[in-house]
């Protein structure tokens, strides 16, 4: 189970963090994901990190501002958001996948949190 949390309303060029709880089995041999969605749109990849966080994969859309960390200890992956724009807002999600290589398409993840509402105000 995937539990993702730290959403919230923030201004133009603010910062969130959010994070991604790993519960009921290990997910620290696989890679992880974040999702991004909103209202009549298909999920959007956001960012990817491998299961010992040594690769990292971001959209260009985020790349500079969005950092993808991971801790295998704790089973939790970050998703530190800078810079936040107006067009960042949509739900959050969290994914997980059996594989340990970072990807971009969401059918290749295996396992989906719940979202967590990310809201920039301009």
């Amino acid at each position: 189970q995937l539990q993702a949390s730290g959403g919230g309303l923030v201004q133009t060029g603010g910062s969130l963090r959010l994070s991604c709880a790993a519960s009921g089995r290990t997910f620290s041999s696989g890679a992880m994901g974040w999702f991004r969605q909103t209202p009549g749109k298909e999920r959007e990849f956001v960012a990817s990190i491998s299961w010992n966080g040594g690769s990292t994969y971001y959209a260009d859309s985020v790349k500079g501002r969005f950092t993808i960390s991971r801790d295998n200890a704790k089973n939790i992956v970050y998703l530190q958001m800078n810079s936040l724009k107006p067009e960042d807002t949509a739900v959050y999600y969290c994914a997980a996948r059996r594989d340990t290589v970072v990807a971009a398409s969401s059918r290749v993840y295996d396992y989906w949190g719940q979202g967590t509402q990310v809201t920039v105000s301009s």
